[in-house]
């Protein structure tokens, strides 16, 4: 019998949820069932999910900004069938790759001129390691510092990095060196810096976990600093790059020069896993400074044909269809009109992003009656609002989004970039209907709210 993915997709995707409990991580089946987003999809194209029922999801979460070409788009999946067929030699190791120079070719053209190097990996926080090691290697310095509410990754360097405790605790101890100041504070990072004794300042231009916007003179005054002190800057582009807000990397809404870019997520189209280093000269030749340390860093799956196909397909495809400019325009104008509804809206406090990389922030109200329901939720789980929001919306709208980390009321959308008026609409229509539910008290969307206060207070007696 022949084998087939097909055959064992169709006859095993009902018991996909039993198979995750009994051999992977049985939590996350729990998670997905107490918020009601057990749902067995069968297929996605571009910016939508299909249920097994043909129902249509609008896919805002994008995993987690991979998808930013969409899902399964016809340029990469022709690219890497391409590459399949022509049995190239492939991770020959004691050669170098035509497509990994090709790819590395088409992203420089796309950096600041200070950038002429890659180092290709397989991930962001791949990525985020290989920039730890290129700056203790290049300053001879150890010290690393980071941004409080920063996320580079969950590996160990990278979690030295990580601005939220929830993701360190207990995994400790972390890589020592690596300490951590107030995002946007440019005060604190001279007094970090001044004793000249930091390899790299490590820094989101614009931070994941909550969408954090920097003053327009922060990252200016960031490499003014890392210059002064001899510190490397190193931007963290893996989830802000390749047009995610509305500029193929975040740091040219400031036309800054870093000696680093990390980049992955939305550079493998979705399809095959693609993370890089881009750098200056002088970091590639300090650490790759004689032919005995010509593999001194590497990583065995890197500069894999399919990964750099997938990559030169994503460029493709992003200039060919105008994405990032795309990412621009509605992005700018689904921002805007979510605002606009924050005067209708108590709990509403403001939108806020750049391109298609959104923050939709909620607040405690001043009526008194929506006060005292909104104490209720954080009383149980603060952040817990937010889930309020995020699940009508998928039940009742077919929405997909997600929380923008934890302990937050903010709800964050990474739309694919191809996303159209008639999307941008849905969008603006369904918070508007969510939120105005929420200012209905009593009513089904806070006896939600009552059912996952209910959880989350079991869930705190349990530990």
């Amino acid at each position: 019998m022949a084998f087939s993915i097909a055959n064992l997709f169709e006859q095993h995707n009902p018991d996909k949820f039993d198979l995750y409990e009994q051999f992977l991580n049985n939590q996350m089946v729990r998670v997905l069932k107490t918020i009601g987003y057990d749902r067995h999809y069968k297929s996605g194209v571009g910016q939508y999910l299909y249920d097994q029922d043909g129902s249509e999801y609008l896919d805002l979460l994008s995993g987690f900004g991979v998808f930013a070409l969409g899902r399964n788009h016809p340029t990469i999946r022709s690219a890497l069938e391409e590459t399949l067929a022509l049995d190239l030699p492939n991770l020959v190791q004691l050669d170098v790759s035509v497509l990994s120079g090709l790819l590395a070719q088409e992203l420089l053209k796309t950096t600041p001129d200070n950038i002429t190097k890659m180092f290709f990996c397989n991930s962001g926080t791949e990525a985020v390691e290989a920039a730890i090691k290129f700056a203790r290697f290049t300053t001879k310095r150890e010290k690393i510092v980071f941004c409080e509410h920063g996320y580079h990754g969950l590996t160990m360097g990278a979690l030295s990095l990580n601005g939220e405790e929830i993701f360190r605790e207990g995994f400790g101890p972390l890589i020592p060196g690596c300490s951590s100041i107030p995002f946007n504070d440019i005060e604190a990072l001279e007094r970090a810096l001044s004793n000249k004794d930091v390899a790299a300042f490590v820094v989101e231009p614009v931070q994941g976990k909550g969408v954090n916007l920097p003053d327009d003179t922060y990252l200016p005054e960031v490499e003014r600093l890392c210059k002064k002190y001899g510190t490397l800057f190193v931007a963290d582009e893996v989830q802000t790059g390749l047009g995610r807000t509305g500029k193929f990397w975040a740091i040219d809404h400031w036309q800054v020069k870093p000696d680093m870019i990390c980049m992955a997520k939305a550079l493998s189209g979705g399809h095959v896993p693609v993370g890089a280093v881009a750098m200056t000269q002088q970091v590639m030749d300090t650490v790759y400074n004689r032919m005995d340390r010509a593999v001194v860093h590497g990583s065995t799956f890197a500069k894999n044909n399919m990964a750099m196909a997938a990559g030169l397909a994503t460029l493709h495809v992003l200039k060919e269809e105008k994405l990032i400019e795309n990412s621009a325009a509605i992005g700018t104008d689904l921002i805007n009109s979510l605002n606009a509804l924050s005067g209708k809206y108590e709990f509403l406090k403001e939108v806020r992003g750049k391109g298609m990389m959104i923050a939709i922030e909620f607040q405690s109200p001043k009526s008194l009656r929506l006060k005292a329901a909104w104490a209720m939720l954080e009383a149980a789980n603060k952040g817990l609002f937010c889930q309020m929001v995020t699940i009508p919306l998928f039940k009742e709208h077919r929405i997909l989004t997600q929380v923008a980390g934890h302990g937050m009321n903010v709800v964050k959308l990474l739309p694919p970039l191809m996303i159209t008026q008639k999307d941008r609409d849905h969008i603006v229509n369904s918070f508007d209907k969510v939120i105005a539910d929420t200012h209905e008290i009593p009513g089904s969307i806070w006896d939600l709210g009552k059912n996952l206060a209910s959880h989350a207070l079991k869930g705190k007696a349990k530990k």
